[in-house]
């Protein structure tokens, strides 16, 4: 498993080996050890979620109050989709700052989310799966977003495609709202946080 760190703190990627044979092909996207070597500390699985989207569909940018927050480590079983994390954290030194990586079944890369950091993705192609392992429930109370589509952030979303957004996705507030309305989590209430799960 060949492990990066992206250019938001607290975000990884994960590129597994895959095994082909006559049969069809052998890949595990999630490996334990490589990822408690990479964080510190292992992913509490609470809920498990799958995605099917239409190409062009985006899902994001979403984000929970931390702590406890919801860590997400993500991998597309199929078709292809572009997934982007975004730091969220006011104070962060990276604060404003995403990164994107391709994930699809060819190469079944997988991106960890840290609690705290914006998720979203956009399917390049139809029928596009996405599978989450997340370390906490669904929390509607505690569950936010901002739109995918703020000026300010300039996510790179692909310019050959229409984007299809939910309605909560689309009413969603730009970074300078959800900041300004005290919605975005606070950085260092997420590095105690990640310092707790640490230490166990």
């Amino acid at each position: 498993m060949e492990v990066r760190q992206l250019a938001v703190p607290d975000a990884y990627e994960f590129t597994p080996r895959s095994f082909p044979d006559h049969r069809g092909l052998f890949v595990a996207p999630f490996q334990e050890a490589a990822l408690v070597e990479a964080i510190g500390h292992p992913l509490h699985v609470a809920q498990t979620n799958h995605s099917v989207s239409r190409r062009g569909t985006i899902r994001g940018v979403h984000f929970a109050d931390t702590p406890p927050g919801q860590a997400k480590y993500v991998y597309c079983p199929r078709g292809a989709l572009l997934d982007v994390v975004v730091d969220l954290r006011v104070g962060s030194p990276t604060f404003g700052t995403w990164d994107a990586v391709r994930l699809d079944s060819v190469d079944y890369r997988a991106v960890y989310i840290a609690e705290g950091l914006g998720h979203a993705f956009v399917a390049l192609e139809d029928d596009t799966v996405m599978a989450y392992l997340c370390s906490t429930g669904y929390n509607p109370a505690g569950e936010h977003g901002i739109t995918p589509l703020d000026p300010e952030l300039k996510l790179p979303w692909p310019s050959d495609v229409t984007p299809i957004l939910s309605e909560k996705d689309e009413a969603a507030p730009a970074l300078a709202e959800a900041a300004a309305a005290g919605l975005l989590p606070v950085y260092a209430d997420c590095v105690a946080h990640y310092e707790k799960l640490r230490a166990g």
